[in-house]
């Protein structure tokens, strides 16, 4: 999708279901030409949950770094509806008092071994 695209929709909106056959063809486009890639990264539910909890969350920021053993990784934080990261919301309490969170910034992946 380009830049064009996304403009034009919410980022809530941005993403879409293209099926199997061409979720194998562009993995297969992929693995042909990097052999040497890294092939995936499978992240849990759990932290995706909590990410996507944070309030006014729209989705999730996926940047590729580097650990301490030069493996690559993914770190991943929530964004909200004009694309910013959140690192930090407030919530205001029952008694009416504000309180201040930190954004989840997070990390931990399985390395995708898998063919489909």
């Amino acid at each position: 999708m380009t830049k064009n695209a996304i403009e034009t929709k919410s980022l809530a909106q941005v993403g879409a279901d293209i099926g199997l056959a061409e979720g194998k063809k562009l993995v297969q486009n992929f693995r042909e030409a990097n052999p040497n890639a890294t092939p995936g990264y499978f992240i849990g539910r759990n932290i995706i949950d909590q990410i996507l909890s944070q309030p006014g969350c729209v989705g999730i920021n996926f940047r590729k770094c580097l650990s301490e053993n030069n493996e690559e990784h993914l770190v991943y934080t929530g964004v909200d509806a004009e694309g910013k990261d959140i690192l930090q919301f407030s919530v205001v309490t029952n008694t009416g008092d504000i309180e201040k969170y930190d954004g989840i910034v997070a990390d931990k992946i399985i390395i995708d071994w898998s063919l489909f």
